[in-house]
């Protein structure tokens, strides 16, 4: 089984959702989330590498081109309220709401975060890479609280995630 591991966006170009008034991007996030998963994946014996691209298509492309089973892109949310909080997972296929299940219940089980559900999503790189694909938002990086999450259990994100990888491997 080979893991293509997306932390989304681009550190120059599109450093993604930032909180308002901490200055933390969600860009900076994912790169040390996707790294951690990375980690505990490989000391599993999974097979996986962490790629991150400016554009949209070259992260499929190197998804494809990796010959991946399994591809996961890691995200946060914000909101202009900046009341939302919670975890969710989007997939596209059949097998990627499988997939989005066991990641989703992984965090939900390990994080005090709310369970804002798995749900089908027309994403790009839902729809264009060949492996069987989710997109998880880890939390709201405007609210406090999930911010607070995400800086001090970034580690337990990481673990939970990689649990969903090797449930939905041995499934």
């Amino acid at each position: 089984m080979k893991v293509f591991i997306n932390p989304g966006h681009h550190v120059i170009l599109d450093s993604g959702a930032v909180n308002p008034v901490t200055g933390d991007r969600e860009v900076d996030v994912v790169i040390e989330c996707a790294k951690l998963v990375e980690k505990y994946l490989l000391a599993a014996g999974v097979d996986c590498t962490v790629g991150q691209y400016n554009e949209l298509y070259e992260i499929c492309d190197a998804s494809n081109a990796y010959d991946a089973d399994l591809f996961v892109s890691i995200h946060c949310n914000a909101c202009a309220s900046h009341q939302a909080r919670g975890t969710e997972t989007y997939y596209k296929s059949f097998n990627g709401q499988r997939f989005a299940n066991y990641i989703q219940s992984q965090i939900i089980r390990s994080l005090p975060v709310t369970d804002r559900g798995v749900k089908e999503g027309n994403l790009y790189v839902l729809k264009h890479t060949e492996a069987v694909a989710v997109l998880v938002e880890l939390a709201f990086i405007d609210n406090p609280e999930d911010l607070a999450l995400l800086k001090n259990r970034i580690d337990d994100f990481a673990r939970a995630i990689a649990r969903g990888v090797t449930d939905y491997e041995i499934a």
